[in-house]
């Protein structure tokens, strides 16, 4: 029988997991994918300077296991900027708190997982920041879990410099971040579709709140799901 795979410890969920080519549409683009505990390895190895023991003990796997997930995070880092594709972090086997944490790289997510997520269109990267009322040319999403009120920023600046399209890449955006519910102003029809396509719940009309109250919103009922765009 194999032996279980040990989490990866990190310090905590990559705040932007999208990166792409400026001025290329994603259509044009393949996709290269990092995972968590890669971009933790390069984060430990080439930003803090560790040595491969210090970096595995925080990590708390072998040296040999911390060498092997850095050789393939530089080599997928690598790829990506000399091949000019869009780069995606995500996947893996990884730990933030004593619970193990499995993203899609490691196994399969289960709807519930993927569901718990609540994605805001923001003014900014933090829970009181505003909610910004557009969707596709929102500044960004705070990403929540509602449960744990863990969160991370995703910016939508890739939208927002498409002369058309911004509110599908927009909603492509929030689906690979893991969210089942979108919290926001207006939404367009063909975003609205797409977010549909991708089993997002929609809930507009909300503003003039930050993104911690429309989340607070949200938990305590207080919204509906929209059955049609509102712009």
């Amino acid at each position: 029988m194999p032996r279980p795979r040990k989490c990866r410890r990190i310090e905590k969920t990559p705040r932007v997991d999208f990166y792409k080519p400026r001025g290329i549409p994603m259509r044009e683009l393949e996709e290269a994918c990092l995972s968590v505990e890669g971009l933790e390895a390069l984060r430990l190895a080439d930003v803090e300077g560790l040595s491969m023991q210090e970096a595995a003990a925080v990590m708390e796997v072998s040296r040999h296991t911390f060498g092997r997930v850095l050789a393939q995070a530089r080599g997928t880092v690598a790829r990506a900027l000399t091949g000019g594709q869009a780069l995606r972090i995500e996947g893996g086997h990884w730990a933030v708190k004593p619970h193990c944490k499995r993203s899609p790289g490691a196994a399969p997510r289960s709807k519930e997982t993927t569901m718990s997520k609540i994605a805001v269109t923001s003014e900014g990267p933090t829970l009181d920041s505003m909610l910004d009322p557009r969707f596709g040319r929102a500044a960004g999403f705070m990403v929540v879990d509602p449960a744990t009120w863990e969160f991370q920023y995703v910016d939508n600046g890739a939208s927002q410099a498409m002369s058309q399209g911004a509110g599908i890449n927009a909603a492509e955006t929030i689906a690979r971040a893991g969210a089942g519910t979108l919290l926001t102003g207006y939404v367009g029809p063909k975003a609205f579709a797409a977010l549909k396509a991708a089993g997002i719940a929609v809930v507009q009309d909300m503003g003039d709140m930050t993104v911690r109250q429309a989340v607070e919103e949200f938990a305590a009922g207080r919204t509906t799901a929209a059955t049609a765009p509102n712009r």
